[in-house]
């Protein structure tokens, strides 16, 4: 049976081309990982925070290791894109920017992000988040972005990015210490 409406994106539209470095208009680059961020991604995944709004703890740099592997294996499948959020002078990590839960027919993508300690509170995670939305949207074609995190969670990049409230999703996502509520906040191409 045929579809009444085409693909918004293409496979390829990913998978067709290296994954891109992005810059920041204020010294942070957003470029694809390497093998050697282990250490640094294995460190941040040591903090308590990092427990309180993440399910995932690294056990050892080795298992970051695989982490890196199939990020690079998801950009190559067009399944998810992470990027290392770096100082771009430095090349210290600052945290991680991704799309994930791509759906390349819809057009649509979640926003995910995660800052090391001292990076927290210096609008690293926001302006990693309007470098890859404008990207995703603009250069890319997505028709939607969509961004969650835990009500609890006081963190304001979805607001200072442009990502309208939409609602909460009632006990949606289980961390160590329950269900949490999430707020659902988009941005659609146009906004």
């Amino acid at each position: 049976m045929p579809f009444l409406i085409s693909a918004v994106l293409t496979p390829r539209v990913l998978t067709g081309r290296p994954q891109p470095t992005l810059a920041t208009d204020d010294g942070i680059l957003l470029r694809p990982w390497r093998a050697g961020d282990a250490p640094a991604v294995y460190e941040v995944f040591q903090d308590p925070v990092m427990h309180q709004w993440h399910a995932r703890s690294a056990d050892s740099e080795q298992e970051v290791a695989g982490w890196i592997r199939d990020w690079h294996q998801a950009w190559e499948e067009g399944r998810e894109a992470q990027w290392a959020v770096v100082d771009a002078d430095s090349d210290r990590l600052l945290g991680r920017v991704a799309l994930r839960e791509i759906r390349l027919d819809d057009g649509v993508a979640e926003v995910a992000y995660w800052t090391v300690p001292a990076a927290r509170g210096r609008g690293v995670a926001a302006r990693a988040t309007t470098a890859l939305a404008r990207w995703a949207l603009d250069e890319i074609g997505f028709h939607r972005l969509e961004l969650l995190h835990a009500v609890r969670n006081e963190a304001r990049v979805a607001s200072r990015t442009g990502f309208a409230l939409e609602g909460t999703k009632r006990s949606a996502i289980l961390h160590p210490d329950g269900w949490h509520d999430m707020h659902l906040h988009a941005r659609v191409r146009g906004d």
